[in-house]
């Protein structure tokens, strides 16, 4: 890496502090509450900030509104059991304007591709154990 783009994130680094506050901020005005994971990450500034930053952009992407993305991360913590996420996610949801049968509609999609994952490796395991003689099984 380049001296000056080391100096920089050491620059960075070193508003650690002044930074996680920050983060916290947004990270209540965005969702509410401030989740453990962050907490416990500070402990490790070199890890949360970035982590945190690069999660904000992504919870906001320039290229749809914060009820959409929130309505993602819902069948995304719901698809994948994250019930943490999930709880705080819908939250988040409604306070950007989602109602409640969006919420639940993000759930029906989640469950759908949760079911897909289950089947799809069940079914599969299935046809070759139904493939094989009896004796065999």
């Amino acid at each position: 890496m380049k001296p000056e783009n080391k100096d920089l994130i050491k620059s960075l680094l070193d508003q650690s502090e002044s930074l996680e506050e920050d983060i916290y901020a947004d990270c209540e005005q965005m969702l509410g509450v401030v989740p453990f994971i962050l907490r416990t990450m500070a402990r490790r500034p070199e890890f949360m900030i970035f982590s945190a930053l690069k999660d904000f952009y992504a919870l906001r992407p320039k290229s749809m509104d914060a009820k959409t993305a929130e309505l993602l991360a819902v069948a995304a913590a719901a698809a994948s059991g994250a019930d943490k996420c999930l709880k705080v996610h819908m939250a988040a949801a409604s306070r950007a304007g989602a109602s409640q049968d969006e919420i639940l509609d993000a759930v029906f999609i989640a469950a759908i591709i949760g079911q897909t994952r289950v089947l799809a490796s069940a079914l599969r395991e299935f046809q070759n154990f139904e493939a094989k003689p009896e004796k065999e099984q």
